[in-house]
């Protein structure tokens, strides 16, 4: 059976790639898989044993180079080129073993998996069309040169996916899934793994209770910035509920010191009690794992943060997010945000702002429910890793089962 390579660039990309190989493994006529994270050192892959190929190396941008080009020539300085020829000849080195190639991420993957003259398929995480319209036509401030493309999926991209090598092509939406299929492109609309493994039923908060997710980011020395932010809002909030009491719950990524955020708590009101912080009516507990179960109980989000973010969105429920300094999380990359997923995001100028927006989400029931439908329109039903996983055995050629069999009641 031919080996199935991998091809991640980035994080984000690293999560969805291990939901897909979870469930791969999981049916039969499953190949030998390797990965090859072209971002980062792949620490997903290596805690669940994934041999990865190649050597890995983390990047002074660490990957945000297209958020923020001056990092390049500093990506360039330590050894960026070099790394990236030596991965390149690694998967044409594995296309002429014969192997067969997943894609995941953009335009850098998937070029990678052309090149390699082998059968691939590709999953698109960075791209959708929702950055240049909605089901009611094209957004305002999109350029005329993004309508002459007629897709955010430009013709270069499109010419590798419509390729007779590539076999699938799995996108974030069904917006996204139906504007490529003008295109000879064998796209499948199966939904976005990023909402599979998410316990988003749990109980939520109390009449009595304001219970509301904070999310920094994950990428130091950003994320604590982005923290400081975050923490000058709080104040408004608890004073815009005299009659509530809040609750606070920051969601710290594990890859970081939780030191760095509980530090300045106190300057902003808080102070330790028991398990967790306490400043009159309102309690903030931190964790670097709870994630999920924050999530469910949250109301809705005060977010830096690009995934986490559109998982919340997922989940139905409402963003708040500011603009950061960088080099991820900057005031273009929250107004593409806002493009991406719609309503479900307001964008406000500074943490003053935060406040009164929260109010005006909590005493709008209709918004509400125009969020929770926004939701899962753009990010989908969970399940998504599942049905990839089945279509890729069959349209790789690994499997001659009916993919819908392989999900049936899953």
């Amino acid at each position: 059976m031919s080996p199935l390579l991998i091809i991640s660039n980035g994080h984000g990309e690293d999560v969805v790639s291990s939901r897909v190989i979870d469930r791969l493994q999981a049916l039969p006529h499953c190949p030998p898989i390797s990965v090859l994270p072209l971002v980062g050192t792949g620490h997903i892959f290596q805690s669940k044993g994934i041999p990865i190929l190649g050597r890995v190396e983390i990047m002074p941008s660490g990957g945000f180079i297209n958020m923020d080009p001056r990092q390049l020539w500093r990506d360039i300085s330590g050894g960026l080129l070099g790394l990236t020829l030596s991965q390149y000849q690694l998967v044409r080195d594995w296309g002429k073993r014969g192997g067969k190639i997943l894609a995941v991420g953009d335009i850098v993957p998937l070029l990678f998996a052309f090149c390699s003259g082998v059968d691939y398929a590709f999953i698109g995480t960075a791209k959708s069309e929702y950055y240049l319209r909605d089901e009611e036509g094209w957004l305002s401030g999109t350029t005329w040169p993004d309508k002459l493309w007629q897709s955010y999926y430009y013709p270069w991209e499109r010419y590798f996916m419509s390729h007779e090598r590539c076999r699938a092509v799995f996108v974030r939406d069904t917006l996204t899934s139906k504007i490529l299929q003008r295109w000879p492109i064998r796209v499948f609309d199966c939904g976005n793994p990023m909402m599979d493994d998410l316990d988003t039923e749990a109980d939520q908060s109390s009449d009595n209770w304001v219970s509301i997710l904070l999310l920094p980011g994950s990428r130091l020395p950003e994320s604590v910035n982005n923290w400081l932010k975050i923490l000058a809002a709080l104040k408004g909030i608890v004073e815009s509920f005299p009659d509530r009491a809040i609750h606070f719950l920051g969601a710290i990524s594990p890859n970081t010191d939780l030191g760095n955020f509980e530090s300045p708590l106190e300057d902003f009101g808080f102070s330790r009690c028991g398990d967790g912080f306490n400043s009159g009516r309102a309690i903030l507990t931190l964790s670097q794992t709870s994630y999920p179960q924050y999530l469910a109980r949250a109301d809705l989000a005060i977010a830096m943060a690009g995934t986490a973010t559109e998982q919340v969105v997922g989940s139905g429920k409402p963003v708040i997010t500011m603009p950061g300094d960088g080099p991820q999380f900057t005031a273009h990359f929250a107004r593409l945000q806002t493009r991406l997923l719609g309503c479900s995001v307001i964008l406000v100028p500074s943490p003053a702002e935060v406040a009164p927006c929260v109010t005006n989400l909590l005493q709008n029931p209709e918004l509400l429910q125009r969020i929770k439908e926004n939701g899962k329109q753009r990010l989908g039903l969970p399940g998504a890793s599942q049905r990839i996983a089945g279509y890729l055995l069959q349209k790789l050629g690994y499997s001659l089962e009916d993919p819908q069999q392989c999900y049936k009641d899953k």
